[in-house]
């Protein structure tokens, strides 16, 4: 039995937007009643870009609907640029979580929005199945290759479960897990190899100022550890920087995890150590 926040259930019970609108603007379609999932969003578009109305419809489970409900709300009343910064993370914060399991749901959301927006624009939009550079990897839900690399680097996914989590694949006959694993270790490698470059640059040059430092740090943890704990249902502040020390406040469900020491020290650190600087030091501070 899935753990759903009360607002999922409430948006799967009482979805908003149900339905279809008659001579959209603009239309997205992700998935296929043969894999399980499928969402048709539509919207309305005015002069001035704005969405002014936006409807679903979704076959699925209890957080596919969910999550389309959930889209529909967060788009309505944005410019459609405004639109486009909206996440899967956004869509899972917005039904306060989804199981890990059922993260999957808010991503077709996702998905759905931006190939609404690019068809509105006038932009190409090719079936990934007519994409010669890329190959089909989990035929059970037609992933291929190159959505299974962007999941894992987008969502910092090291797992081929986390994958399946993200994007059904290798969630049927399980033959492709093998091919998700190597995936994921020529993606982390290729990371790996950007920073030992990365290392060997800042070698070469003059000691960073605490300023450049601060400024890598935020990004770093806006781009490599925010969207990992989120996903999780936690999240994470910026205290301050002071010479290799950086202090930082655990938020969410990571700050009364059992194992958010763990957390700072083998997650937290280990990637500020990467990108940053290899002398880094975290320390929690509590509220």
């Amino acid at each position: 039995m899935w753990n759903y926040s009360d607002k999922v259930l409430d948006h799967f019970l009482h979805p908003r937007n149900m339905g279809h609108i008659e001579n959209p603007d603009a239309v997205g379609e992700i998935g296929n009643i043969a894999c399980g999932d499928a969402l048709r969003l539509s919207m309305k578009i005015d002069d001035k870009e704005r969405i002014i109305d936006a409807k679903f419809e979704t076959f699925g489970c209890a957080s596919a609907i969910a999550s389309s409900s959930a889209l529909t709300e967060l788009v309505k009343g944005k410019t459609i640029d405004e639109a486009l910064k909206i996440s899967n993370d956004d869509i899972a914060d917005y039904l306060d979580g989804l199981p890990g399991e059922k993260m999957h749901c808010s991503v077709m959301g996702q998905e759905a929005l931006e190939k609404a927006i690019a068809l509105y624009k006038g932009e190409e939009v090719v079936d990934s199945e007519h994409d010669h550079d890329e190959k089909i990897i989990c035929k059970c839900f037609g992933v291929t290759d190159l959505k299974i690399a962007r999941v894992v680097r987008e969502h910092n996914l090291h797992t081929a479960e986390e994958v399946t989590h993200y994007c059904k694949a290798g969630g049927g006959c399980g033959q492709c897990i093998q091919d998700i694993e190597n995936i994921i270790g020529e993606v982390w490698g290729k990371e790996k190899e950007k920073a030992q470059a990365a290392d060997a640059r800042n070698m070469k040059k003059e000691p960073m100022t605490n300023i450049i430092k601060m400024q890598l740090v935020m990004e770093t943890i806006e781009k490599e550890i925010r969207p990992m704990l989120k996903s999780h249902g936690g999240d994470i502040d910026l205290i301050d920087v002071i010479g290799d020390h950086v202090k930082v406040s655990l938020r969410g469900a990571c700050s009364e995890c059992v194992s958010s020491g763990a957390t700072l020290k083998m997650f937290v650190e280990e990637k500020l150590r990467e990108f940053v600087h290899k002398g880094i030091v975290v320390e929690e501070i509590k509220d």
